[in-house]
C-alpha cells in the first residue's frame, strides 16, 4: 500500500476511529488500526469487539493494499506532522510503514494484517432512517437514566436503552430501577417493528460523532445481536445487550391517580436543588426534601455532620399539599434533559402511613412525547 492524502482528512478520521481502540486489548492486534486503500479511497477500521468503526476518506492511491498500524502512534504522528499532505508507504521497506510529511519522516512497524478482525457492513431488513438531530434528542432525553457502565455487572440490561420502533414512531427508554426516562419521536417512513437493547455508551458516542452543523440522515440497522449506524462516510457498529428489558410502562403513574400537580421554572428549581445538595451530597443517598403548599415549593436538606439548607421558590400548586424526598442527582439530571423553561411535577397521594413513596413524573409542556419517572426516598 502506498498512498498520499490530506493531513486534515487523515487526522479527522483517526480522531474518530481511535475511539474504537482497546485501552487494555485482549490481543495486541486490537490496538491497531486497519487501513485499506483502493479506488481513490482509504478505509480505516478499529474495534474492541464491543464497538467498531469504519471510516472512508479520499486518497491518492499509488499502490492499493491493506495494512495494520499501531493506532496510538499513528494518531500522534498525524497530529504533529508539519505539512498539509501525508504519504504512507508500506511497500518500500519490509515490515515497516514509512510516513512522510514535508521534511519529516517516521517509520512504524506493521502489525499482522491477517490477525485483524475485519468488520463487515451489516445487511438486513430491520432498518430505519432518522435525522441526526432527532437521534440526538432521543439519546439526550433517555441515556442519562441508564445504570452506569462501571455497574454493568449488577444488571447489564440496564446499561442500555430499549429501542422500540413501531411504524413511524421511535422510542428510547432507559432505567436504573430507581428512575425511568422515555422519549419518542416520529420518523418519515414506516419502519415496521424493532425491539433491541442498545448500549447507552454506544448511543452517546454516535451522537458525538455524527451530529454536525448540517442536518444529516442516519441509517440504523439491527440484527439479532448487533446494531449499526452509518452517515456520510462514518459507519459504527456495536453488540446489542442480551436480556429482557422490563415492561417500563407499568411504572408510569396513570393520570387518574395524580393528586398534586406542580408547575414551576425549571431553572429556578434546578438551581435551588443544586444549592441544597451542597449539604446533602455528603450523604450517600444525597437526599433533598420537597414540600408543596400555597403556591410555594420549599427545598431543604440536612446533614448532622455539615449543617442544613432551606430555600423557597414560587410554584403553581394544584391539588393537595405534599411533602416528598428524592436523590438530588436524579432531579438535577432530569432538569438538564429539558428543553423548556418550565417543568411539571405530578405526584400521587400518600400511603396509609402518610408517606409519599409512589413514583412521580416530570414533564415539560413543550414536549408531550417525553416523560421522566423517579422513585422517592424513604426518610424515616
Amino acid at each position: 500500500m502506498n498512498i498520499t492524502l490530506g493531513k486534515s482528512d487523515l487526522l479527522s478520521a483517526l480522531q474518530i476511529v481511535s475511539k474504537g481502540l482497546s485501552t487494555k486489548p485482549q490481543t495486541p492486534i486490537l490496538s491497531g488500526i486497519y487501513l485499506s486503500a483502493k479506488d481513490g479511497q482509504l478505509e480505516l477500521q478499529s474495534t474492541n469487539y464491543e464497538i467498531g468503526f469504519i471510516l472512508t476518506v479520499p486518497a491518492e492511491v499509488q499502490t492499493p493494499g491493506t495494512t495494520v498500524l499501531p493506532g496510538k502512534y499513528l494518531t500522534e504522528f498525524a497530529r504533529k506532522l508539519p505539512a498539509d499532505d501525508i504519504s504512507v508507504d508500506c511497500v518500500s521497506e519490509e515490515g515497516l510503514a514509512v510516513i512522510t510529511s514535508g521534511k519529516a519522516r517516521f517509520t512504524l512497524r506493521k502489525m499482522e494484517v491477517n490477525d485483524f478482525p475485519v468488520l463487515r457492513r451489516m445487511d438486513g431488513t430491520l432498518r430505519f432512517t432518522v435525522k441526526d438531530r432527532t437521534l440526538a434528542r432521543l439519546v439526550k432525553k433517555s441515556a442519562f437514566a441508564c445504570l452506569k457502565e462501571e455497574q454493568r455487572d449488577r444488571r447489564p440490561v440496564f446499561t442500555g436503552c430499549q429501542l422500540e420502533v413501531e411504524g413511524q414512531s421511535v422510542t428510547f427508554a432507559a432505567t436504573n430501577v430507581h428512575r425511568l426516562a422515555v422519549k419518542s419521536e416520529r420518523i418519515e417512513h414506516d419502519a415496521g417493528e424493532i425491539r433491541a437493547v442498545v448500549p447507552a455508551k454506544f448511543l452517546e458516542e454516535v451522537t458525538r460523532t455524527v451530529t454536525g452543523e448540517v442536518p444529516t440522515d442516519i441509517e440504523i440497522m439491527c440484527s439479532h445481536n448487533q446494531i449499526s449506524v452509518s452517515a456520510e462516510g462514518v459507519y459504527m457498529t456495536s453488540r446489542l445487550i442480551e436480556g429482557s428489558f422490563p415492561d417500563y410502562r407499568r411504572v408510569i403513574p396513570s393520570a387518574d391517580k395524580i393528586r398534586t400537580k406542580v408547575t414551576m421554572s425549571a431553572a429556578d428549581f434546578a438551581a435551588a436543588v443544586d444549592r441544597a445538595s451542597l449539604i446533602s451530597r455528603t450523604d450517600q443517598y444525597n437526599i433533598v426534601k420537597l414540600e408543596f403548599e400555597n403556591n410555594l415549593l420549599r427545598i431543604s436538606s440536612n446533614s448532622p455532620e455539615v449543617g442544613a439548607a432551606e430555600e423557597t421558590i414560587e410554584a403553581a400548586v394544584e391539588g393537595d399539599p405534599a411533602a416528598i424526598a428524592f436523590n438530588a442527582s436524579y432531579l438535577l439530571d432530569a432538569m438538564k434533559s429539558l428543553d423548556s423553561d418550565t417543568c411539571v411535577l405530578a405526584l400521587q397521594g400518600p400511603n396509609e402511613q402518610g408517606q409519599n413513596l409512589s413514583p412521580i413524573t416530570i414533564r415539560e409542556d413543550a414536549d408531550p412525547d417525553y416523560i421522566y419517572v423517579v422513585t422517592p426516598v424513604r426518610t424515616h
